[in-house]
């Protein structure tokens, strides 16, 4: 008698960082609490794999604007105010847009922030040899809520240099992650790589899974703590993993149907050919080639960490 043999696949995403879809979502196909508009561009029942439509270029330059974080230190904040010291994080981030056009991908800019966070209102500035840390309120103690901190600031400055880049070209622009705090910049489109929740009903969540590379869901309106026009496309890929290759695009809630799915048209025609290869990246081909290069020079342009620490417990004692 032959043993039967279990099939299984292999998540091309490396094991250290989160799967692409999270088990989570998984297990949330079917209805979930988000508002979901699924008539947007074709009735619901409707729902297949969408090619761009004919005539659809690419534009004259894609910007791609992405941002890093990291804590250089975790910090206690005296205030006189407290009869207990209150916590607070010292941080370095950066962002910065990469200009992919005909000719390649170049830096357009790039900008390096550090601030100290807490909730109290005594944060002082620190001056250090290698750095200074500008004082920065957060809603509260928790690391949670520094953290929220943190990464408004990093979204912030994000918008600061698109605001001031774009003002010389009108081109498109895709920021990696959610549009949230970004929706007003015009022809500007969210990458979302990483899936914690399923937000379709299971038929049309059925049609993420039938994407070919180089096609994309119709467009939704979607809506949660805030709303937003949605779609899915798949990258090129050779794994067979549930959802693999599979990111989401978000453009802003207000904008007209036709300008939406002109949007979408564009981005699932030239996204394929930014990918990124399994060899070189362990979050391919989501994380698109010119993001991986881009997120590699702002870690770099944050510092060297250990100098960094010690030029704050320096700061600390003296």
């Amino acid at each position: 008698m032959t043993a039967s043999v279990t099939e299984f696949t292999v998540d091309p995403w490396d094991p250290g960082y989160a799967a692409a879809l999270a088990v989570e979502a998984l297990a949330e196909l079917g209805p979930t609490s988000a508002e979901l508009v699924l008539d947007v561009e074709c009735d619901a029942a409707d729902w297949k794999p969408v090619d761009p439509s004919p005539g659809t270029t690419a534009p004259q330059a894609l910007l791609i604007a992405d941002g890093v974080r990291r804590v250089d230190a975790r910090v206690w904040v005296h205030d006189p105010s407290s009869p207990m010291p209150i916590p607070g994080i010292a941080a370095s981030y950066a962002a910065g847009i990469v200009e992919c056009g005909p000719s390649g991908a170049t830096l357009a800019a790039l900008e390096v922030g550090r601030s100290l966070f807490s909730a109290s209102p005594y944060t002082p500035e620190v001056k250090t040899p290698h750095a200074t840390y500008r004082a920065e309120r957060a809603s509260g103690p928790s690391m949670d809520e520094l953290s929220l901190a943190l990464q408004r600031q990093v979204t912030q400055l994000e918008v600061d240099l698109a605001v001031r880049y774009r003002s010389r070209t009108d081109d498109l622009l895709l920021v990696d992650g959610p549009l949230r705090g970004r929706t007003h910049l015009p022809r500007t489109v969210g990458y979302i790589k990483t899936h914690h929740t399923a937000y379709l009903p299971g038929p049309q969540s059925a049609v993420v899974s039938a994407l070919a590379p180089g096609q994309r869901t119709p467009v939704f309106l979607m809506g949660t703590s805030w709303r937003r026009h949605a779609w899915y496309v798949r990258l090129p890929v050779r794994s067979a993993a549930p959802w693999a290759g599979i990111a989401r695009c978000e453009a802003g809630a207000d904008l007209p149907r036709d300008e939406v799915v002109r949007l979408a048209d564009t981005l699932t025609l030239v996204l394929p050919a930014l990918a990124g290869v399994d060899y070189k990246d362990p979050r391919a081909p989501q994380n698109l080639v010119p993001i991986g290069g881009l997120e590699k020079l702002l870690r770099h342009r944050l510092g060297d960490p250990k100098v960094l620490y010690r030029a704050l417990r320096t700061a600390a004692h003296s």
